[in-house]
């Protein structure tokens, strides 16, 4: 499966950069980039590397390890040419500057409302003129909430989101979930399913123009490896 990438004369010394996700994901992602071929320095699977790009195989290939959410930043931005994130980030970091031409159909999880099992149910939610939401996804919050005649009147955390209803902070969170077990476990249920997410290869639209070939290179070698799986 060894596709010809080849370099434009005015890139040939700029190695591509892809951008790939920290955590859950990338342990998914390592049997896809195997199959693709892409190995990547020895100490990129180090934790507690400093490092944060490394070579692989590929010369003309580097790969950073960053945030999930970090990942659309980088493309995005153009610091980064292609990379995987989930569709959860792409729904938040609504932009035009990115393309995402593959479903990876890894990182499986959905975007939910959840909110405590004791006042679940207790009223009519369709009759909510405003609610209070702790989520780190303000922007797919407020267009759930507003596509209902709902105002949702965000508190932005990154992180420990169930714990707000049960200190008062918000009536429901709005998160990911993927079996519900951390949701149970501090006493919530899910009311409400926004979105299925998988993760997406991604290319910056620039990039896709500036070296096609390239590009292009890369989403046939991780359709093909998508195929044969």
């Amino acid at each position: 499966m060894d596709l010809p990438l080849p370099l434009s004369e005015a890139d040939a010394a700029t190695s591509l950069v892809m951008a790939l996700p920290k955590g859950r994901i990338l342990s998914e992602l390592k049997p896809v980039l195997a199959r693709v071929g892409i190995v990547p320095a020895a100490d990129f699977e180090d934790e507690d590397s400093r490092r944060l790009r490394f070579e692989t195989n590929h010369a003309g290939l580097d790969v950073v390890r960053v945030r999930p959410f970090d990942v659309a930043t980088f493309v995005a931005h153009g610091a980064a040419h292609i990379g995987v994130c989930g569709a959860d980030v792409l729904m938040e970091y609504e932009t035009d500057q990115i393309y995402a031409p593959l479903d990876l159909g890894i990182g499986r999880c959905r975007i939910s409302v959840a909110e405590q099992v004791a006042t679940a149910g207790q009223d009519d939610a369709s009759r909510w003129s405003r609610i209070a939401v702790a989520t780190k996804y303000p922007n797919i919050a407020r267009r759930h909430f507003s596509a209902r005649g709902i105002q949702a009147e965000v508190v932005h955390l990154n992180g420990a989101m169930e714990l707000a209803p049960s200190l008062g902070i918000s009536r429901v969170i709005v998160d990911l979930v993927q079996t519900g077990s951390t949701l149970k476990a501090n006493g919530l249920v899910e009311t409400e399913v926004i979105a299925g997410v998988t993760s997406r290869l991604i290319v910056n639209r620039t990039a896709l123009k500036t070296r096609p070939e390239e590009i292009a290179g890369w989403i046939a070698r991780f359709r093909a490896a998508l195929a044969a799986a």
